[in-house]
């Protein structure tokens, strides 16, 4: 058996996780096994199983045409701090408890260094239509060679400073700008700080004026694009008791940025009117007002009967002017075919 990769050896900082990678190769294929040391001197190397360290540790491997293995250990702590052993052979008694296997297996190794996480204080400032985000590391010893910061998959800034300190500047109100941002630290390993732009529900409706047809289904949306997302939906129309979920003709389906809410046979006299969606979340409460108009279902035919009425004015004007001018023109015919004196 032999390598065909080996783990390599990471720094890491405790709440994350590690992944190392062994492949290996030969006929029979190999099995691979990991093995761990702390780095107490008087600790030995112990196998780790899939389930070890309650439950953080995963080991996946495949024996397809040679052999990989893969342990990926979360929520790192300083005891996770030591070498992890590959070891692989395909000697048939390599797991026999009383013979000795004629080849030795072969191990790779890799070390794993698990630092304590630093801490990073944040802060939120919002003065005269400008917000002011920041990040302040304390007790870190390792090198900052820069700064990012993020919101979402988008690199908002970029820096190659050595400070501690880093802020990020944005034009406008906490309400325009919520939402979640890292500011990143360039060191090795990564340092990155969560700041949160938390604002109540921002709710919108989706259309502010609905159309429906009488015994149609009327629908009517709201959305929350701020953030945290709303963890409770209220509907309910004007002067009215909230409306309940799959009470009567109502159906409500809501998540944490959309509601929707479906009125089944639409009457024009219960149904029109003006109906409110309310959201909550732990910053305070916030909504928006939908009116909801009912047609009859002769509304649509109204168009056409116009064009009917038009056409049957149109249609007695021609007739009228055509009787009245027939007896003209037989005078005329008669003045024409009779001969000169």
């Amino acid at each position: 058996a032999g390598f065909i990769k080996s783990p390599l050896s990471q720094k890491r900082l405790t709440q994350d996780s590690v992944e190392l990678y062994c492949e290996a190769i030969g006929s029979p294929i190999p099995e691979i096994q990991w093995w761990f040391e702390g780095s107490d001197p008087n600790e030995t190397y112990a196998q780790l199983w899939d389930g070890a360290r309650q439950d953080r540790v995963k080991i996946n491997a495949t024996y397809n045409l040679h052999s990989t293995s893969t342990i990926h250990i979360a929520n790192l702590s300083s005891d996770d701090s030591g070498t992890y052993e590959c070891r692989a052979s395909n000697d048939p008694d390599r797991n026999h408890l009383s013979k000795s296997p004629k080849v030795k297996w072969i191990r790779s190794q890799a070390n794993v260094f698990v630092i304590e996480r630093p801490d990073i204080k944040t802060q939120v400032t919002s003065t005269a239509g400008v917000l002011v985000l920041s990040c302040n590391v304390t007790a870190s010893n390792l090198a900052i060679k820069g700064h990012e910061w993020l919101h979402g998959d988008k690199t908002l800034h970029t820096d190659s400073e050595s400070s501690a300190f880093t802020s990020y500047t944005i034009e406008g109100k906490m309400e325009e700008h919520s939402g979640v941002y890292e500011c990143v630290y360039k060191t090795h390993p990564e340092i990155k700080g969560q700041v949160n732009v938390s604002v109540p529900p921002q709710v919108v409706a989706y259309k502010k004026s609905e159309h429906g047809n009488e015994g149609d289904t009327g629908v009517m949306t709201c959305k929350n694009p701020s953030f945290p997302p709303a963890s409770t939906w209220v509907w309910y129309k004007n002067g009215q008791e909230p409306i309940i979920n799959g009470s009567g003709r109502y159906i409500i389906k809501s998540s944490g940025n959309k509601t929707e809410l479906r009125i089944l046979k639409l009457n024009i006299e219960e149904d029109t009117g003006d109906y409110h969606c309310n959201a909550t979340n732990s910053f305070g409460p916030g909504g928006a007002v939908v009116n909801l108009r009912v047609r009859s279902r002769l509304a649509a035919l109204w168009p056409f009967l116009g064009i009917v009425a038009e056409v049957l004015v149109l249609v007695t004007i021609i007739f009228i002017y055509e009787k009245r001018r027939k007896p003209d023109e037989v005078l005329d015919d008669d003045d024409g075919g009779s001969a000169p004196l």
